[in-house]
């Protein structure tokens, strides 16, 4: 983040709302993190309930900290970005990817690429690695997960899982893909050496193109209308003609043609030809 604590004012007499538009501003100068693109009254109820854990009264203070604290700046980034994910969340959902999607995308293309997006502690990559793999197709598949934080890609790096983020994991699965280690369950190596976990920011970076299917999983519902529109666009022109975004179950996009996509199934959208 860097010292940049110059760039803060000590004013104590501005309001909350441009205490918080400061704060805003001085993280996207040293971060290129963009909390604009986020829903305001969710992200500031967060960061105001991390900042007073702390005992800082106004984000100025709490910034400063940021600066200077990496323990802080780790906890910054975790709470700002929602890592909450879990095995095969919404499981009918990937067993539709499983039994009718995936296969159409093999029959049509003898390799696929792949795209987990903001994939957080790397759960969801894993599932995909699971049902690739029981499709003997892991092996003719580039599997990208990526995610903003580094604190979260080192614990998807790491593949190791408390019981809990494996309730939804069917029995096959988890006897074939895990080993139980000092009461947590450690992910196969056959899933780490597949899935390529990379940093990236979804606001600012270029998405590549050209991926059969991207997933992108109850991440959209943080961010604001307009950046919802610039970051649907941007995954539509990633995906090869005819391949597929699978989003959240509270992710509905509203008027998919206007990206170029349509509708394929129940949060499975399909870039048209």
């Amino acid at each position: 983040m860097g010292d940049i604590r110059s760039n803060v004012s000590s004013n104590a007499t501005v309001s909350d709302d441009e205490d918080f538009a400061r704060f805003i501003v001085n993280i996207k100068r040293s971060t290129s993190i963009d909390l604009s693109q986020y829903k305001e009254n969710q992200m500031r109820r967060r960061l105001t309930t991390l900042r007073s854990k702390y005992g800082y009264s106004t984000f100025a203070e709490y910034f400063t900290a940021l600066s200077s604290e990496a323990k802080l700046r780790n906890e910054f980034l975790d709470r700002m970005t929602i890592n909450v994910s879990e095995f095969w969340r919404n499981q009918n959902r990937w067993q539709v990817l499983k039994d009718k999607f995936l296969p159409q995308l093999l029959k049509a293309s003898p390799r696929l690429n792949i795209w987990s997006a903001a994939c957080s502690t790397g759960e969801e990559p894993y599932t995909l690695g699971m049902i690739l793999d029981s499709l003997d197709a892991l092996d003719r598949t580039t599997l990208i997960a990526t995610d903003i934080d580094d604190g979260v890609l080192a614990k998807a790096r790491e593949g190791v899982y408390l019981e809990r983020s494996l309730r939804d994991v069917p029995v096959e699965y988890k006897n074939k893909y895990f080993t139980q280690v000092d009461g947590a369950f450690k992910v196969s190596d056959k899933l780490k050496k597949a899935v390529k976990l990379q940093k990236q920011n979804l606001l600012l970076d270029n998405f590549g193109d050209k991926y059969d299917l991207i997933v992108c999983r109850n991440v959209m519902i943080y961010f604001t209308e307009e950046a919802k529109h610039v970051l649907y666009g941007k995954f539509a022109r990633a995906l090869k003609p005819g391949g597929l975004l699978f989003v959240g179950s509270t992710e509905q996009i509203f008027t998919p043609g206007q990206y170029g996509l349509e509708t394929a199934d129940t949060f499975f959208y399909r870039r048209m030809l």
